[in-house]
């Protein structure tokens, strides 16, 4: 599981890693029963403070994404996949309508936004197309079954 920390977005650190772990659930790179990192070894790994992190796993599991294993720590709750998709689609529709405001209070006609709409769709399938079929990208992405260790936020400016 990939997660990345910026603390300068102006989105909570503990609701970027809720956000993560949720997409993460959505798109099978955790799937139902397997074990997520502690709240320390999270803390430590994306260099945050440990309250950060249990306040996200809390709310993962008031969320029923996760559920707690005595003695094993966190784990994906059986039905966590078909809320974390649903979640994600909310997600994506807010910020869809958020552009399309933007858009049109901008001047942009429905036609013109509509076009515009279209292009993206295209470039992003064909990106995505390209992606898919890339050697690199599938030895590099895990398959369900596994849990890679989360990174530490890049010192890469340009990426933060």
């Amino acid at each position: 599981m990939q997660i990345s920390i910026e603390p300068n977005n102006g989105i909570p650190i503990y609701e970027q890693l809720v956000r993560q772990v949720k997409y993460a659930v959505a798109e099978d790179v955790v799937v139902a029963g397997q074990v997520i990192p502690s709240v320390r070894e999270m803390a430590k790994l994306l260099a945050v403070n440990p309250n950060t992190v249990q306040r996200a796993y809390l709310q993962l599991q008031e969320e029923s994404v996760l559920q707690a294993l005595r003695g094993r720590g966190m784990a994906v709750a059986a039905n966590a996949k078909a809320r974390c998709v649903s979640d994600r689609q909310q997600v994506l529709a807010e910020r869809l309508r958020a552009v399309v405001t933007e858009a049109v209070q901008s001047g942009l006609d429905s036609q013109r936004l509509t076009s515009m709409f279209q292009e993206s769709l295209r470039a992003a399938t064909a990106q995505l197309s390209v992606t898919a079929n890339s050697p690199d990208s599938q030895a590099a992405s895990p398959t369900p079954g596994e849990l890679s260790s989360a990174s530490a936020p890049s010192t890469n400016p340009q990426e933060n």
